[in-house]
């Protein structure tokens, strides 16, 4: 398995991990929406840019 150098895919891929991973089993964590939110925008603003 390789794992992509495109930084913005690799936030987006640890965003839906986080996301499922809170769905599936309840996890959560003080701080949990800001960070979420705030990998959303970078992967979401790096895709946007390509990088």
């Amino acid at each position: 398995m390789r794992v992509t150098r495109n930084l913005g895919m690799l936030l987006l891929a640890i965003y839906l991990i986080l996301t499922g991973l809170a769905g599936l089993f309840g996890l959560s964590f003080a701080g949990m929406g800001v960070v979420m939110a705030i990998l959303a925008l970078l992967a979401g603003f790096l895709i946007l840019i390509g990088r």
